[in-house]
């Protein structure tokens, strides 16, 4: 993994929140078992100096009968609780210690300032550092004692130092918000690799293997979230790809095809004519079939450049208001001679004698001659073709009809692809499978559709519509 990947990125921030987290409840808990334990600690040794308090409270009021009850108390607290406690009478001088190594400082005089002493005598507690032999320093606790309201002296309650248990339970405490932060940065990268890294790299080669052409390519994850969403859309993409490139390659193949034809009939017959093996009294007749390949070769250049133009959005249209039922007049004056040909009869129906429409005037031209044309191809020798026109709403509708085979279910959505053919049967020369392409993609380009229906047992009917002029 790149360390400059939005996931790296996305690790770092999630596993230092986590972290950051972790240390606040760290920081939380250790202030919290800091309170608690001095809290009950000021409790207990208050309770202790109390205990104190009492034993000499009754050694001063009985004289030397308490001393002993004195001592004996201040044993027991330094056995149960390891703390040393003094006595010191109202001038400052130790009268009582409990333990024998304080023996030493019976009958000194301790140092205390003139504040705390004042504090002292208010009744107030006090907690400072008591130095013993000039380098041990410990925490005492002082205690002023009252006899009938009148100071009397000084409890002392000194804190032997040494390592206690709250360290310990710090130690517990930081230890676990370090595991806590371990498990959760593994935990997270090992969530991370599975839920997005490995998908995500999944996707990331697949992506590259079909940039490199391999549009077969597919990513499989089983996944109902937003991975598997873009997983579903890539392969939604792949496919798309897929069919483009199928499309590309047919293309290529019809049009490699549709150019081999009359490119190897120009170049036999040039040939024969040059080489002589063609009779001089032919030469005309194989140079008017040159002529008409190069003809076919010129309209099959024409409409594929006209198809590059629409489909890549450069082709501009000319809108202009024109009448719909003169274009469809001068188209069939146009085709009069192939409608002789094939002695076909043609019936117009005009619900009005103008219907005035917008469009581009020399490519709706394109598209009646393009779909009567088709009728002639396909319809039968001696067949019929009607043309109609007539308004609904905002719209002109143009059906052209002819008689004939009707389209095949499976070919009806064909139809509007290029270099596709119906009737497989027919020579190249007769269409090039570009017509209805070109039509569908004009109408497209004025915002108006075209559709085809069967007529059972009788013949095809194309209808397109166009935006309807206000003019009447």
């Amino acid at each position: 993994m790149k360390k400059k990947s939005v996931i790296y990125k996305l690790l770092i921030t999630f596993s230092s929140i986590t972290s950051l987290f972790l240390i606040l409840i760290g920081m939380f808990f250790t202030a919290w078992i800091n309170k608690e334990y001095y809290d009950d600690k000021d409790r207990r040794i208050k309770k202790y100096i109390e205990i104190i308090e009492e034993s000499t409270t009754e050694f001063l009021n009985n004289n030397e009968e308490g001393f002993e009850d004195l001592k004996n108390t201040m044993k027991i607290i330094k056995a149960s609780v390891d703390m040393d406690s003094l006595i010191v009478d109202s001038q400052g001088y130790i009268y009582a210690v409990s333990d024998n190594e304080l023996s030493q400082l019976k009958y000194t005089k301790i140092k205390i300032d003139d504040t705390d002493m004042e504090l002292l005598k208010t009744g107030e507690i006090i907690k400072r550092d008591f130095i013993i032999n000039s380098n041990k320093r410990y925490k005492a606790y002082y205690k002023p004692l009252f006899n009938n309201n009148s100071f009397n002296g000084i409890t002392v309650l000194i804190e032997i130092q040494k390592k206690s248990s709250i360290h310990n339970l710090y130690t517990i405490v930081w230890l676990g918000v370090l595991i806590a932060v371990i498990l959760s940065s593994i935990g997270v990268y090992y969530l991370a690799q599975r839920i997005l890294i490995k998908p995500l790299a999944k996707i990331n080669n697949a992506a590259k293997k079909l940039a490199k052409g391999e549009v077969e390519k597919r990513v499989y994850i089983d996944s109902e979230d937003e991975i598997g969403e873009l997983a579903e859309s890539f392969n939604i993409m792949a496919e798309s790809l897929e069919k483009v490139d199928t499309v590309r390659k047919e293309f290529i193949s019809n049009v490699s095809h549709e150019l081999r034809s009359p490119i190897t009939s120009i170049k036999g017959f040039i040939t024969g004519i040059i080489d002589g093996v063609i009779p001089k009294d032919k030469e005309n007749y194989y140079l008017n079939i040159v002529n008409d390949e190069i003809g076919r070769l010129s309209r099959l250049v024409s409409d594929l450049l006209d198809i590059s133009s629409m489909e890549s959005g450069k082709f501009k249209l000319n809108i202009v208001e024109m009448d719909i039922n003169e274009i469809i007049r001068v188209c069939i004056l146009n085709l009069e001679g192939k409608i002789e040909e094939k002695k076909m009869k043609v019936e117009v129906i005009f619900n009005d004698n103008h219907e005035y429409c917008l469009g581009d005037r020399d490519r709706i031209i394109q598209v009646v001659i393009n779909i009567i044309e088709n009728a002639i191809k396909y319809g039968h020798e001696g067949g019929k073709i009607e043309i109609e026109t007539f308004t609904k709403g905002e719209l002109v509708y143009v059906s052209i009809f002819n008689s004939g085979p009707t389209i095949l279910k499976e070919d009806i959505n064909k139809i509007w692809e290029r270099f596709y053919k119906v009737d497989k049967s027919r020579t190249n020369k007769v269409s090039m499978g570009l017509g209805l392409p070109i039509v569908r993609l004009i109408l497209t380009q004025h915002n108006q559709d075209i559709w085809v229906d069967n007529i059972i047992n009788k013949g095809v009917k194309f209808t397109f519509t166009l935006k309807r002029s206000a003019k009447k």
